[in-house]
């Protein structure tokens, strides 16, 4: 579960800028909207989130942040995360440029919240720390800073870091974070938070596309299979069943018509030809159309639908960059409906999406505090806040208001916001 994600000096983002996942003391769609956290004395958290904003604004950098500390994680034992071709600051003025890029996340994992943070710059790690949250107070298991007189780090340890600590920090490199270092070097405590990052955490930003492998596995199991149905069925309702065949198929050789995709499997290369029943409006035997025939929608859902299926069913964390250039509006509305069902949702899954869509912008499907926006502003940096900023009333207007200039982040052309 995300808590909160913060970050400095990053691409279009000067100063520090946050998105909570903390609701508010709000009373539309309490018990459904947001979840109780399961930490004694903390406060519950949202299913989702959407961003709004023009082009430009900063909402794909936003995902892109945080996609770069999930990499800088995961790689970093491998990864020169001082390169200049990773780091990339604030370029609009050499304050920026050469002062330090900062990410920060706060998470529950495995029942702990956790705060993690690291700063660098184009030499090396300047700073890393990590928080364990036992009680209110947390205890800080480790902590490295550069100390710029010394030319070298100054490292604290709590008591509570079991392992070997020496033998992971001397392994460690300037330009390489502890974190991952004592995790490939077997540390058994760390390991679930490198996890969360690495199994937990997915960002969709760009032409990268959802696992489409996922879906065809679905139909292994009535119970996917009925999941899956269930969700084509939002995008066409004649969808009465489907069907996916593998056909063992050569190396490089031309796949049947029909076919969505070729898989690699332990007997060798295999095609999967995906068919879908429609029901005939005569009541007769039902119509077999291939993946092929069905419409970009149903095609796209298809793909994405296991991806979509195995975030809820884990209790995993996405984020989606424009997600409308996917998935029709509708279906979009239905699938923020699957993160506000305790049914379709018992693991507390969570989605933070980007959309142009303003028809989303309706109080019957988000809650005030699941509403951000992001703008540049007079120094071209982006600004990320959150619409309770305004004190909107409850019933009110969201679309017209947004439209009409109230919440700023919209475009402007020739002078005029539109």
């Amino acid at each position: 579960m995300l808590i909160e994600f913060s970050v400095t000096n990053f691409r279009s983002f000067r100063e520090r800028q946050t998105l909570s996942m903390v609701a508010g003391r709000l009373s539309e769609h309490a018990e459904t909207h947001s979840f109780d956290s399961g930490l004694v004395g903390f406060d519950r958290l949202l299913a989702a989130t959407v961003l709004y904003g023009p082009n430009a604004s900063g909402k794909t950098n936003l995902m892109r942040a945080l996609q770069t500390m999930q990499q800088a994680v995961v790689n970093s034992a491998m990864l020169n995360l001082a390169s200049k071709d990773w780091r990339i600051p604030f370029k609009l003025d050499a304050t920026s440029q050469a002062a330090p890029t900062a990410f920060e996340i706060t998470f529950v994992q495995t029942g702990v919240r956790y705060g993690y943070g690291f700063e660098v710059d184009d030499e090396r790690v300047v700073l890393e720390w990590l928080i364990e949250y036992v009680n209110p107070r947390g205890r800080t298991l480790f902590e490295r800073t550069y100390d710029q007189k010394k030319k070298d780090y100054n490292w604290q340890f709590s008591t509570f870091l079991k392992g070997q600590r020496t033998v992971w920090k001397e392994a460690t490199r300037p330009n390489a974070l502890f974190l991952s270092v004592a995790v490939q070097l077997n540390s058994r405590q760390l390991a679930p938070i490198f996890q969360w990052f690495s199994t937990k955490l997915s960002v969709i930003v760009g032409p990268t596309s959802l696992n489409a492998s996922l879906t065809p596995r679905l139909l292994e199991r009535p119970s996917g299979k009925a999941k899956l149905l269930s969700l084509l069925q939002e995008a066409d309702f004649n969808i009465s069943d489907v069907q996916v065949v593998r056909h063992q198929v050569a190396p490089g050789a031309v796949v049947m018509p029909g076919a969505m995709a070729v898989e690699q499997g332990p007997e060798g290369w295999w095609a999967l030809r995906v068919t879908f029943s429609h029901s005939k409006l005569d009541g007769g035997e039902p119509v077999a159309l291939d993946y092929s025939e069905e419409s970009h929608g149903t095609q796209v859902l298809f793909q994405a639908a296991g991806a979509w299926l195995k975030v809820l069913e884990e209790g995993e964390v996405i984020l989606f960059d424009e997600l409308e250039t996917s998935l029709h509006p509708l279906l979009i509305r239905y699938l923020v409906e699957q993160f506000h069902s305790t049914s379709t949702n018992p693991r507390h899954a969570q989605l933070i999406f980007s959309t142009h869509n303003t028809s989303l912008l309706d109080m019957d499907l988000f809650r005030r505090d699941q509403i951000w926006f992001v703008e540049r502003g007079r120094k071209s940096a982006s600004r990320l806040y959150p619409l309770t900023q305004f004190k909107p009333r409850q019933g009110e207007a969201l679309e017209r208001g947004y439209l009409r200039g109230r919440y700023g982040a919209l475009p402007v052309i020739d002078g005029f916001a539109v």
